[in-house]
Formats: C-alpha cells, sequence, structure tokens
C-alpha cells in the first residue's frame, strides 16, 4: 500500500508541474509580452512602472509574501487537525482558479486580471507544495527520498512537456487566438490530475496536536521562530539552509525569468523560445536521474556542488551573450541544455538533503512550512534584486551575473557542511 501511496505522492508532480512551466516559464511570460508590447510603462494601482517586466517580477514577489505570511498559520493549523492533505486540496484549487482566471486577460484595459490571476496561480502553488513536501519524510524511508524527490520532479517534467505540446499544437496550428485556451487547460489538468494524488495520501501521518484554536492564531508565527531556533542548533542544517537560501535566489529567479531574457534581452523569436523550454523539460528528466545517481556515489553535498558549479556557469554565459552574435540562438539552446540538466536534479536532492537533517518529529509540516519560508524569502529577496539591476543598469545581462554569486556562496557553505559530515 506504501507503494501506491508514494507513487501518488509523486503523481502531484505531474498535475501542478504544468503551471510552472505553462505560465510562469513558457506560453504565458510570452502572452504577457505581447498583449503589452506596445506599452512603454504600464500603470497599475495608481503606480507607474517604466518597464512592464519590472512589474510582472513585483507581483511574482507579491505572491511570496503572501505565502510566507499564511504558511506558518496554515501548517499549525494542519498539525493541530492532523489533515496535511486537506490544505493541499485547498491551494490546488486556488491554484488552478487563477491559472484560469488568465483566460480573461486581454489587454492593458484589463491588466488587473493578469496581475491578480497571476498572484492567485502563484499562491496556489507554492502553497500547496508546503503541505506536499512536508509528506516526504513521512512517506519514505531515508535512503529512499533521493530517489522518490527525483522521481516526483520527473513525472513533473513529462507531464508539463506533454500539456505544452498539446497547447502549442492549438496554437501553431489550430488558431494563435488560442493562446487564452491554454490557461483553462493548465487548471483543468492541475486539478483533474490532482484527483489520483487526493484519493490514495491520507491525511496525514502524524497526530493531531493539543494546541487550542486561541493559542494556534497568536502564536503561529512565533512557533515558527521557534522551529527556526531549533534548526539552526544544528550545524549541519543550519549551514544547509543558508546555503538553501543562497542558491534559491539564483535558481527560483532564472526559472521565471529565463523566458523574458531570452525575448526582451536577446530578441529571439517566440518558437525559439519554446523549442528551448522543451529541450529543457526532457534534459532535465535525464538531468534527475543523473543527479540522484551522482548522490549515491558522491554523496548528496559534493553531487549539489557540481550542479551549482554548473549553474554558476549559465549565469556567465548569459552575461556574454550578445543579440548581433550569429550564433546566439544555438548559444542560447546550449545554455537551455544545460538548465535542463541541472535543474531538477539540484532542486530535488536539497529537498531530499534537507528531509534527511531533520531531527525525528511528528510534525513535519511546521518544519517543510519554515523550509518554503526560506525558499519564499530567497524568491522575494531574487526577484527584487533582478528587477533593481534592470533598473539601474537597463540591462537583464547584469542581473544574471549577479545571480552567479548566490551559487558560489552556497558551494561554500556547503563545504562547511562537508566538513562536519559525510553525507
Amino acid at each position: 500500500m506504501l507503494k501506491k501511496q508514494q507513487w501518488a505522492w509523486a503523481f502531484y508532480d505531474w498535475a501542478n508541474s504544468v503551471y510552472s512551466l505553462v505560465i510562469t516559464t513558457a506560453i504565458f511570460p510570452i502572452y504577457y509580452g505581447e498583449i503589452l508590447d506596445d506599452t512603454a510603462g504600464v500603470k497599475f494601482l495608481g503606480i507607474l512602472f517604466s518597464d512592464k517586466d519590472i512589474l510582472y517580477s513585483y507581483s511574482i514577489t507579491t505572491s511570496f509574501i503572501i505565502v510566507v505570511l499564511i504558511s506558518p498559520i496554515l501548517s499549525a493549523i494542519s498539525d493541530q487537525m492532523g489533515d496535511k492533505k486537506r490544505f493541499l486540496k485547498i491551494f490546488s484549487w486556488l491554484g488552478a482558479t487563477g491559472c484560469a482566471s488568465l483566460y480573461f486577460f486581454t489587454g492593458l484595459e484589463n491588466l488587473w486580471v493578469g496581475i491578480f490571476g497571476s498572484i492567485l496561480a502563484s499562491v496556489g502553488y507554492w502553497g500547496s507544495l508546503v503541505f506536499y513536501n512536508a509528506y516526504l519524510p513521512e512517506i519514505a524511508t531515508k535512503e529512499k527520498q533521493d530517489q522518490l524527490s527525483a522521481v516526483g520532479f520527473v513525472y513533473g517534467y513529462i507531464g508539463s512537456a506533454i500539456l505544452l505540446i498539446i497547447c502549442l499544437a492549438l496554437i501553431m496550428f489550430v488558431d494563435r487566438s488560442l493562446t487564452r485556451y491554454s490557461f483553462l487547460l493548465v487548471a483543468l489538468w492541475w486539478i483533474g490530475f490532482a484527483q489520483i494524488t487526493f484519493r490514495y495520501l491520507p491525511a496525514s501521518y502524524s497526530q493531531p496536536t493539543s494546541k487550542t484554536q486561541k493559542s494556534l492564531f497568536s502564536s503561529a508565527h512565533l512557533e515558527l521562530i521557534k522551529v527556526g531556533k531549533k534548526l539552526f542548533k544544528y550545524e549541519r542544517l543550519k549551514y544547509f539552509l543558508i546555503s538553501f537560501f543562497s542558491l534559491s535566489i539564483g535558481i527560483q529567479t532564472i526559472n521565471y525569468m529565463a523566458t523574458r531574457f531570452g525575448d526582451q534581452e536577446l530578441d529571439l523569436p517566440a518558437q525559439n523560445l519554446i523549442i528551448t523550454i522543451l529541450l529543457i523539460q526532457f534534459v532535465a528528466v535525464a538531468g534527475s536521474y543523473l543527479f540522484s545517481w551522482l548522490s549515491l556515489k558522491l554523496g548528496n553535498i559534493k553531487a549539489l556542488q557540481l550542479g551549482l558549479l554548473i549553474w554558476t556557469g549559465i549565469c556567465i554565459g548569459a552575461f556574454l551573450m550578445r543579440k548581433d552574435d550569429p550564433w546566439v540562438m544555438y548559444k542560447f539552446y546550449a545554455l537551455g541544455a544545460f538548465v535542463g540538466l541541472v535543474l531538477g536534479g539540484v532542486q530535488a536532492l536539497a529537498r531530499s538533503f534537507y528531509s534527511k537533517l531533520l531531527p525525528p518529529t511528528g510534525d513535519y509540516a511546521i518544519y517543510f512550512s519554515f523550509f518554503d519560508i526560506v525558499e519564499k524569502l530567497a524568491l522575494i529577496l531574487g526577484s527584487f534584486i533582478f528587477a533593481q539591476v534592470l533598473y539601474l543598469t537597463g540591462s537583464m545581462q547584469y542581473s544574471a551575473l549577479c545571480l552567479a554569486t548566490f551559487f558560489i556562496l552556497s558551494i561554500f557553505l556547503l563545504k562547511l557542511i562537508s566538513k562536519k559530515i559525510k553525507a
């Protein structure tokens, strides 16, 4: 029975990864750029933004702030009720609704639909991951967590690539005006396939806590601070969490802004950007298995360091690209292949390595809430840095170069962990 539950857990990546590919990486960023193509500056909520990409970056930052504020409370409620699945369902429906609402975003006159829909979808996606990830240490032994984490990412890459191909077929071979229907398909795919996860996963493996409702709401964030202090007493966890914060600044910011980089900075045609994204997806399948294998041969730390070294090279490569280079398109493809190689592998290892380092407990939701908040704070800082460097220099290439420093810092911090243990 446990194997079926492990499969159902991993299959949620198949369901929700269509959001991260179609909405955050592939079709919606290109659609957003085309819809507002003739707009020099955009005004939103009375604020004038000199660049539409700065507004988009800030909207994503807003969604992360919301998740940071609400996830401690929801994790505490989950622990009290012993029901992680209920909140997994709530956030899945929230995210799918946000994706579907993007269908109604048609131009500057209803820009608010695109911005608020993006925020709602992002909150749903990242909020659901708090409860999804919290199942990992409960559903697999430490020896199996690297493999199961990698399988989840593989399912996500394959499933999201299939839906992206379906969406592209509608847009390219039927009618380009069907682009907005892609957002409806994402919503249906996400919530439809998530029903398999909801059916086979139990409400929770942990027992409910005995906190009162009053103390629950008044002390949720204080409880999270206590959890953070507890985790930071463990030397390995302290260095890992700081390292994870640093690498998340780089990976997730690149994940959100890569398509806009190719479109805005290199003037690459939309079809070439889509080819690159599909290349990333299929290479990422092999990359996830590769880094799972490397973790067995080299250990988690050395495998992570190798992946982060490649990420550093990717940032430097992006900085050196020039739109007038006749080979720029092929260099962008090559860069995409390297991104695919390390994207899922590094994230899967980071998730499973954290799970292994956790002290024995029944309240895994609160620990993964802390993990999620560390990642979201990194995303807030990363998107802010990206937008500010873009504002100051007028070039995304300097933003990419800036992100390389965070990968280097993460490599150094992992080195400190390796002096404590052999992972």
